[in-house]
């Protein structure tokens, strides 16, 4: 079956495309489909992102689409930005990474708790037909570090790899990754219920 990928983001591409690798599905891009403008994400949770993408894409295209939304959660700052942060103080993350630092010096601290979260969600007729959830738990670094990964990889420690998730490779950042699990759950889901294209 077609599977098309809800995002025209890059560093998801490539992730997700590795962790589906070997599903019997054919992953489009949105690039096979020009002119379908973003959904506005009214949900007020990861999970009704994800769903209202996979339903608009997959309605918009009139194929299943894989749609995912999430973000980061910050303890000391409220579990900012959450849902909002793709877009959360612009695009540019080095801005975002010097935001984040300042809130956090602000309530004298260098680090926090914080997590990944990631919902997916696949769409096919006007109905959800596959959700699940991924989330990975850590600590926002003192300073970024690392050049792998995209988004907020860099500021984000893993304390069992002794490294943030841009100084790890694409395989084993998968491996615990927010989306890594969900998208993981969705190949195993893939497997058992699609045939080979």
């Amino acid at each position: 079956m077609n599977l098309v990928l809800a995002t025209t983001n890059a560093g998801k591409i490539r992730e997700i495309s590795g962790i589906l690798a070997g599903a019997p599905v054919e992953l489009e891009t949105l690039d096979r489909h020009p002119g379908i403008p973003e959904p506005e994400e009214t949900g007020s949770t990861f999970a009704e992102n994800a769903r209202l993408k996979a339903l608009y894409y997959s309605r918009a295209t009139r194929e299943p689409a894989v749609a995912d939304d999430s973000g980061l959660e910050i303890a000391a700052l409220d579990n900012a930005p959450g849902i909002h942060s793709a877009r959360w103080h612009g695009t540019d993350y080095a801005h975002k990474f010097d935001v984040i630092y300042r809130e956090l010096r602000a309530r004298g601290l260098r680090t926090s708790a914080a997590r990944f979260v990631c919902h997916v969600a696949v769409a096919d007729g006007g109905r959800v037909i596959f959700e699940a959830d991924g989330l990975v738990a850590g600590e926002i670094a003192p300073e970024p570090r690392g050049t792998r990964g995209f988004g907020y990889d860099p500021i984000f420690f893993y304390p069992p790899y002794g490294c943030t998730l841009a100084e790890v490779d694409g395989e084993r950042k998968a491996a615990v990754s927010h989306r890594g699990i969900a998208f993981r759950a969705l190949r195993e889901w893939l497997l058992m219920n699609c045939v080979s294209p």
